[in-house]
């Protein structure tokens, strides 16, 4: 089980130049393994994401990353949050995922979504398609990938992706865990019941109903014979924390200036993530753990590049998933 994971924003930062910007990813997954987290993550985009800033910042590509900081790292599993299943054919995943696993030692994890960024989609050349075809893809990949990284041959003739005797060798290292990400009960529940490993939902403050969506994965998973058990239910929750409030404000001022952003948007990041000190920040995540859930993911999207802060954060998540009995 993967209990606490950190999720790297890899976007452009205060002082640092785009050359810089992948020694900053390299910091924060030091410091995270170095602060006992068991999990990197980084986000799969070519885009930077709206809201948080423009489409033509620097944006490094997810599985090359993970595999320069497979060399960086010793002891942390490595995934994407998550995979656009979009944007790369699923056979070439599976090799992807295989290799990430070869050189981290073992330590890699497929996540995997849908895919929902149409301008990334339609600027790059992508087929984003409907809602629906997202999901039917989503579906046709997964019966293609999880064969191939289970040492098996698939031979799938789909609507939209055929392979015929589908051969992964080297065969991967370790038992990928297979990690889907959304909040979609009729869709994404479902298929994490029939192929996953582990659920992560994503939730602002306050949105996201654990115990409701527990209750949805159990009935998926009674329609195809899995105990609920066997399924490590995580959530992402983005957090600002610092030692002190005035250390979380200068934090979110300095991000503020770099990205342009006013205090509307300063306003807006304070009510969608858990911002504060230590014990503010610890005590929102303690309420998230006691729902329910088997691990956080979480994320400093203002301030994870300011040294000590990962730090703090697995402090305080640490504590928050011990109290919960986790």
């Amino acid at each position: 089980m993967t209990r606490l994971s950190y999720q790297i924003p890899n976007f452009t930062y205060p002082d640092t130049a785009p050359a810089d910007l992948f020694g900053t990813v390299v910091a924060q997954a030091k410091e995270a393994e170095d602060a006992g987290f068991d999990r990197v993550m980084v986000m799969d985009h070519f885009y930077q994401l709206p809201g948080i800033g423009e489409p033509d910042e620097p944006m490094l590509e997810c599985y090359t990353t993970l595999a320069a900081l497979a060399q960086h790292t010793s002891r942390v599993r490595l995934s994407a949050l998550v995979t656009g299943n979009t944007y790369r054919n699923p056979a070439l995943l599976a090799k992807t995922i295989t290799t990430l696993d070869h050189v981290s030692g073992g330590r890699a994890t497929l996540g995997i979504g849908a895919g929902w960024f149409e301008l990334e989609h339609d600027a790059l050349g992508f087929e984003f398609g409907t809602f629906s075809d997202r999901f039917e893809k989503l579906d046709e990949a997964l019966q293609i990938i999880v064969p191939m990284l289970r040492g098996e041959r698939p031979t799938v003739s789909g609507e939209h992706y055929r392979v015929a005797d589908a051969v992964n060798s080297p065969a991967p290292v370790s038992r990928i865990p297979l990690m889907i990400g959304g909040n979609g009960e009729r869709k994404t529940l479902r298929m994490v019941a029939q192929y996953a490993d582990e659920s992560n939902l994503m939730g602002m403050r306050g949105d996201l109903d654990v115990p409701h969506k527990l209750e949805v994965l159990a009935e998926h998973c009674e329609r195809f014979g899995r105990d609920p058990s066997e399924i490590d239910v995580t959530v992402l929750v983005g957090c600002v924390v610092a030692p002190t409030t005035a250390e979380v404000d200068a934090d979110l001022r300095a991000m503020a200036e770099a990205k342009g952003w006013g205090d509307g948007v300063i306003d807006m990041v304070k009510q969608m993530l858990i911002v504060g000190d230590a014990d503010t920040v610890g005590e929102q995540l303690a309420e998230i753990a006691a729902s329910g859930v088997d691990g956080l993911t979480c994320n400093l999207p203002a301030n994870g590049h300011v040294p000590g802060r990962v730090a703090l954060l697995g402090e305080v998540a640490d504590r928050a998933l011990a109290g919960a009995g986790r």
